[in-house]
């Protein structure tokens, strides 16, 4: 399935989340569909993006171990479904968007978190998906740069 598509479906599914059990599983979804996507921009992706694809990888892992929590459903990740990138602006677009409802929806369980352990584990993470977003605004800026640089002549 195209990257955007399961973007947009782990959105969707963490706006309709219900309690703390299901939001903490979307989360999770959705740190493991940005780690997938930033291994696959970090192996196909433009050459230019490799490195901070490869941190996002690295901070989404970061983000799925602070979680601890695997689907509820037995079924196989959402991330497990990814065919194809599709355009990479688009892509790392809807990817930053997500990771910021996954650090608003992070902060809301925390503030309501009954015990420490829930606590600095949504912190942990929140960190993380913030982190992750900005290694996503790092490569937009890198692929805005490089629409922006006028075209190499060759020489005759």
């Amino acid at each position: 399935m195209d990257a955007v598509r399961l973007i947009v479906t782990s959105r969707r599914a963490l706006a309709t989340g219900g309690g703390v059990p299901d939001l903490l599983t979307e989360m999770w979804q959705a740190q493991a569909l940005a780690q997938a996507i930033g291994s696959r921009l970090a192996l196909v992706g433009p050459p230019q993006l490799r490195d901070e694809a490869t941190g996002l990888a690295d901070l989404a892992g970061h983000g799925i171990g602070v979680l601890d929590r695997t689907p509820l459903d037995s079924g196989e990740p959402r991330a497990a479904r990814l065919t194809e990138l599709g355009d990479t602006r688009a892509c790392l677009m809807h990817l930053g968007g997500l990771l910021g409802d996954v650090g608003i929806a992070l902060v809301g369980i925390a503030c309501a978190a009954d015990d420490e352990a829930t606590y600095w584990s949504c912190v942990e993470a929140i960190d993380a998906a913030d982190e992750a977003r900005d290694r996503v605004r790092d490569m937009l800026r890198k692929l805005a740069d490089r629409e922006a640089a006028p075209p190499r002549r060759e020489a005759v």
